[in-house]
C-alpha cells in the first residue's frame, strides 16, 4: 500500500486533527497515512485522537526548520479497521 500524504502545516487546532479524521475515512484499514504540522499541539492531540479511534501511530519526529518558520511536525498512522 502507498503512503498517503496530508499537509496541515499552518492550520491551528482543531484543524490538524480534523483534516486527518477526514482523510482517514477515505483510507482502507492497514494505509499509512504521514500528516505534517506546524501546530505544536499536534505533539499531544494526534496520539490522543489514534488512542481514542484505534490508529496505530508508528512515529512521530520533531523537525527543525529554518528559524522564520519554526518546527515541524510529523506522524506516521496506520489506519485500523474501525474508524
Amino acid at each position: 500500500m502507498a503512503l498517503e500524504t496530508l499537509d496541515t502545516r499552518g492550520l491551528l487546532c482543531p484543524l490538524p486533527v480534523i483534516r486527518t479524521q477526514d482523510r482517514i475515512q477515505n483510507l482502507e484499514p492497514g494505509s499509512l497515512l504521514e500528516v505534517t504540522a506546524t501546530d505544536a499541539g499536534t505533539l499531544h492531540d494526534i496520539p490522543a485522537w489514534c488512542r481514542v479511534h484505534g490508529h496505530e501511530l508508528l512515529t512521530t519526529e520533531q523537525i527543525e526548520e529554518e528559524a522564520e518558520r519554526g518546527k515541524l511536525y510529523r506522524f506516521t498512522i496506520r489506519v485500523s479497521a474501525r474508524c
